[in-house]
């Protein structure tokens, strides 16, 4: 009796632990919802929001353009209250299904603390955006809920058919699967797990806060703009010395883009230096993934479990 009495509780706690580790996935989109678009960082000073305006539509739903569109303080989209604002406003909103950030750049950390999630977690909804926008996917993260890495407005003229295609995929809960051409420092191997992850600088840039991801047992994605290449090698370091590296069954490594060298040079290019920190390590990686900070950026669901296989001939990314 007590044998089974101890068993039980066994099989109850660990149904307690599945369900603390199972992410929340909010509802995918359907004809007629809304979509706000705002600014949660950079400002978003443009003549029209028309063409952004005219893609939702089109995909049969509502636009609402938040009030942090247009602010200007600096470099950024208004003050962090009224940033934060806009985003609380438009988090607490029923009738909002999802939240489109505007453009990356710098500022989202700023704002970050002065969020209420309540609200968001009695009717959670799709967060969307990469760069500076990493910060909240991490926040997200910790707190179990999935969002969408992918274009955003500032980047939609440039942004490939198949990019925007991904998005809609995303948001309407369609089938997402890629197969991308093999790269020559791709790392052999099948593995499945949660993906997580986004801009490498702002990954390294929330350790050790709240909003810094677990990446035991995930597969990580990172790309970066901009940066000087022994920048790239600290950041890399940094996830190395923090446990982050050992625990993962797998790494995607977008875009690397527009890198910075020294007039002494750093002696390794973006992914030679990612390749060289990751070596020890018996997983697959993917090299050269098209996403991140190129025209090409197609849509990631943070969050979802992922399996991914590298082959001498391709390699694979499949959404649950």
């Amino acid at each position: 009796m007590r044998k089974t009495f101890f068993l039980f509780i066994l099989s109850l706690l660990s149904i307690t632990m599945q369900a603390q580790t199972t992410m929340i996935t909010p509802p995918y989109l359907q004809k007629g919802d809304t979509v706000a678009i705002l600014a949660t960082a950079r400002k978003h000073i443009v003549k029209s929001m028309q063409p952004t305006i005219d893609l939702l539509e089109s995909w049969g739903l509502h636009v609402v353009v938040g009030e942090s569109i247009g602010l200007e303080e600096n470099q950024l989209a208004g003050s962090d209250e009224q940033r934060a604002a806009d985003l609380q406003e438009q988090l607490d909103n029923p009738n909002i299904k999802a939240i489109w950030c505007a453009r990356g750049g710098y500022g989202t950390v700023r704002v970050v603390d002065l969020i209420d999630f309540t609200q968001f977690k009695k009717s959670p909804k799709w967060l969307v955006g990469f760069s500076d926008v990493t910060v909240l996917h991490n926040h997200l993260n910790t707190m179990g809920y999935k969002s969408i890495h992918g274009i955003m407005p500032i980047s939609l003229a440039k942004a490939s058919k198949e990019a925007i295609e991904s998005l809609r995929l995303s948001l309407f809960g369609q089938p997402l699967q890629y197969a991308i051409d093999t790269h020559p420092m791709n790392r052999l191997g099948k593995a499945t797990g949660e993906l997580v992850g986004g801009n490498l600088s702002i990954l390294y840039s929330v350790l050790g806060s709240p909003s810094a991801i677990d990446c035991t047992d995930k597969i990580l994605y990172i790309e970066d703009l901009d940066e000087y290449l022994y920048h790239i090698d600290r950041m890399m370091m940094n996830l190395k010395r923090n446990g982050c590296l050992e625990s993962l069954k797998g790494i995607i490594v977008g875009s690397m883009t527009d890198m910075k060298d020294n007039d002494i040079p750093w002696g390794k290019n973006a992914l030679e230096i990612v390749q060289d920190v990751t070596k020890q390590y018996n997983i697959p990686v993917i090299f050269n993934f098209p996403a991140g900070h190129i025209h090409d950026n197609r849509a990631l669901i943070l969050g979802n479990n992922v399996t991914i296989e590298v082959t001498e001939n391709c390699s694979t990314v499949v959404f649950e």
